[in-house]
């Protein structure tokens, strides 16, 4: 009898139990937008702390030509050298995100252009498209934790 009564408890339990939350990913990519148009704008105004606070703790960036930039540390020196180029700006525009079916990881697909100044002072811009991983928090903020980028297409020249 008493197998039967946990039997019929553990059945009743399995009914009420609470179901797992169902994650609304459109409500999420709007978050990530949103985060990351923040992120590029902090970026723009360069604002070193802020542009370091949309990384984890742990991130990885994979610049073009250059080794991995590894942990806020490092981040930060990389972004207050980059902002310390004659002529730099960045910004980008993440267009596309895809969010995992359990809402805490997620990647974006974008393009960005930085300018700076080549050795002669000359203004140059580069167009490129990058690729960025995210991770939800426990506080429910996302925060990028691997960053990678590279040039984009080289367009021709315009014909005569």
């Amino acid at each position: 009898m008493i197998g039967l009564g946990l039997l019929q408890v553990a059945a009743l339990l399995a009914v009420v139990a609470p179901v797992a939350a169902r994650v609304d990913v459109a409500a999420e990519r709007t978050a990530l937008a949103r985060a990351d148009k923040a992120w590029s704008e902090a970026a723009v105004s360069k604002d070193v702390e802020r542009v370091v606070s949309f990384w984890t703790d742990d991130a990885t960036v994979y610049p073009p030509g250059q080794p991995a930039v590894v942990g806020k540390d490092a981040l930060r020196r990389y972004v207050t050298e980059g902002f310390a180029i004659p002529g730099f700006s960045i910004r980008w525009e993440t267009t596309a995100f895809e969010v995992s079916a359990s809402g805490d990881m997620a990647y974006g697909l974008g393009t960005n252009v930085v300018t700076m100044n080549d050795a002669q002072g000359k203004v140059m811009t580069e167009r490129g498209r990058g690729v960025t991983v995210w991770r939800k928090g426990k506080e429910g903020r996302w925060k990028c934790v691997v960053d990678v980028w590279n040039a984009g297409p080289v367009m021709p020249a315009p014909g005569p």
